[in-house]
């Protein structure tokens, strides 16, 4: 019995991911976006997931590279090359003239729109503080929703499997921002007078690098660290699977959220 290629391999993954991703695309909740508090409230959650996804990105880079001294080079030279790549944009991208990373723009779009970070903030200050991140999510009042979120996110991290924790950065993030969300964003945008511009670029940003130059660079990090073993390759299904899954959990909650908030208003 022949042992299928990488490339078989890679399209059975992504075929078996595709009713995942169909769920994603038309999921609701991009359609109950009425006002720009429901987008606060969409915020609000999405900035764990903006945030855990920097410990996916430094787990791959830590696994990938060599960050020890004395140096040696790793057996990895493609996906070393990417997730430097990916490293640089993510922490350090520029905007405008300023080196910023993207985490922090995003802090800055909540402010200015008027989207609360006390969640955020507090789970940072806590981690500065020396707690342990599961500590830190707990104490930091953020949505259940998003809690689920990055418990999921570091089940994964932990395992310790990198092709697992590369296949649930490849295939679990921001690279699905359907038109009519982008297209809410843009005119919430114009009736604040440029208050999300940085919501904008941050949506765009992220639509660019990984469909034209990450994305499929993060499909060859995969095969890279899957090669021929065919548990490797099951066990990345499965991690990307269940990030997927996980995206979608929080959309659910992000929606009832969103539900339960007008029920409040009307009944007020």
């Amino acid at each position: 019995m022949s042992i299928p290629n990488q490339s078989e391999q890679l399209q059975a993954l992504t075929e078996r991911l595709r009713p995942l991703y169909g769920s994603l695309a038309g999921h609701p909740l991009y359609g109950a976006f009425e006002t720009v508090e429901d987008l606060h409230v969409f915020m609000e959650a999405h900035v764990f997931a903006v945030w855990d996804f920097m410990s996916l990105l430094k787990t791959l880079q830590r696994g990938l590279t060599c960050v020890d001294v004395p140096w040696i080079p790793s057996r990895f030279a493609a996906s070393r090359r990417l997730v430097n790549e990916i490293v640089t944009g993510e922490e350090s991208d520029m905007y405008g003239t300023e080196a910023v990373s993207h985490f922090e723009l995003y802090l800055r779009a909540m402010r200015e729109c008027g989207a609360s970070t006390a969640a955020i903030e507090g789970l940072l200050h806590s981690l500065h503080q020396g707690a342990g991140w599961d500590h830190a999510l707990r104490m930091s009042g953020a949505p259940e929703a998003a809690q689920r979120f990055v418990q999921t996110t570091f089940s994964t991290i932990e395992s310790g499997k990198l092709h697992a924790i590369a296949a649930a950065f490849t295939f679990g993030r921001e690279d699905l921002i359907p038109d009519m969300f982008r297209g809410f964003i843009r005119d919430q945008n114009e009736h604040l007078h440029g208050r999300l511009e940085l919501m904008r670029w941050y949506m765009e940003r992220h639509i660019e690098v990984d469909g034209e130059e990450h994305g499929p660079m993060a499909l060859q990090m995969v095969a890279e660290l899957c090669d021929d073993d065919a548990i490797k390759w099951q066990e990345a299904g499965e991690a990307a699977e269940l990030a997927l899954r996980a995206r979608i959990a929080l959309w659910d909650g992000i929606a009832e959220s969103l539900k339960r908030e007008r029920e409040r208003v009307l009944v007020a």
